[in-house]
């Protein structure tokens, strides 16, 4: 299979460029300075060149607090470059795979949110995500739309992915105790990606691995406990106490009710993969 992966410089792109050329696909990474996905001549003309099988997009805004002052640019890529890409699919039969996030949920429910849940995003970046959903669903209606959260992974700058790097310097870092949500292993997402795009069905489907989900402070405790860590120098801190410039879901834990249906096994445990992710 001939795969566009854009937004390349990302950590569930790289992810997914390693797999997809590891089972064989022909891979077409591109990051934004080749592809800049809000251009919509530049994505047609990608497309009538390289005549994709299928798009795995990995391309986003994703500064949460930096998209409240930032609405334009966070839309760019989140709303209008998915839209984009879902009409140049459309328009090339290509299958489009595109991700999306929890924060399109407020928070309020204190188990998972499945795709029976109605959006209520709160942050400007989590209103562009939903935008995007809903153009490219609109665009395209055999959009397959990937929701995830909790990200972390190997080239990952988040919380999640640096956390076991800062303590293994020794520094103190803060967790926040009741805020909750589905951690998920980019390697993990990535290959899911791909089995969604070769099993070819439309939806909107939750992407995360399994477990319970956790709080920030029982990921850090656990990062602690498999690598050595000192849980001493994990400081427990509330959710309210941050005070971000944009609000959060305090809990988002996602579940999918569309996965085994089609005969996708849930994803290991996130406590199985966080012990891959810190052994690498």
């Amino acid at each position: 299979m001939k795969i566009l992966i854009t937004g390349a410089n990302g950590m569930v792109a790289l992810a997914a460029i390693d797999h997809c050329r590891t089972i064989g696909d022909e891979v077409v990474a591109m990051p934004r300075q080749e592809l800049d996905i809000s251009d919509r001549a530049a994505v047609f003309e990608a497309f009538e060149r390289e005549n994709f099988d299928a798009v795995l997009n990995c391309a986003a805004y994703t500064n949460v607090d930096g998209g409240e002052t930032n609405k334009e640019i966070c839309y760019k890529a989140n709303a209008f470059g998915v839209e984009n890409l879902a009409l140049a699919s459309k328009e090339t039969g290509s299958i489009f795979v595109t991700i999306s996030t929890d924060y399109v949920f407020d928070g309020a429910r204190h188990g998972f949110y499945t795709q029976e849940d109605v959006p209520n995003p709160q942050s400007v970046y989590a209103q562009s995500k939903f935008e995007g959903e809903i153009r490219a669903k609109h665009a395209y209606r055999h959009s397959i739309i990937v929701r995830s959260g909790w990200i972390y992974g190997a080239g990952g700058t988040n919380f999640l992915s640096v956390m076991h790097k800062l303590l293994a310097e020794g520094r103190t870092i803060k967790a926040i105790r009741d805020s909750y949500g589905t951690p998920t292993y980019a390697t993990d997402l990535a290959r899911r990606l791909r089995e969604l795009a070769g099993l070819n069905k439309p939806g909107v489907f939750h992407v995360v691995n399994s477990g319970n989900g956790a709080s920030y402070l029982e990921f850090a405790e656990k990062v602690c406990e498999i690598g050595g860590f000192e849980k001493s120098l994990v400081e427990p801190v509330s959710f309210a106490d941050l005070k971000r410039p944009a609000p959060r879901p305090q809990s988002s834990k996602l579940a999918c009710l569309l996965s085994e249906k089609f005969g996708l096994e849930p994803l290991r445990s996130w406590k199985e993969a966080l012990e891959e992710f810190l052994s690498m």
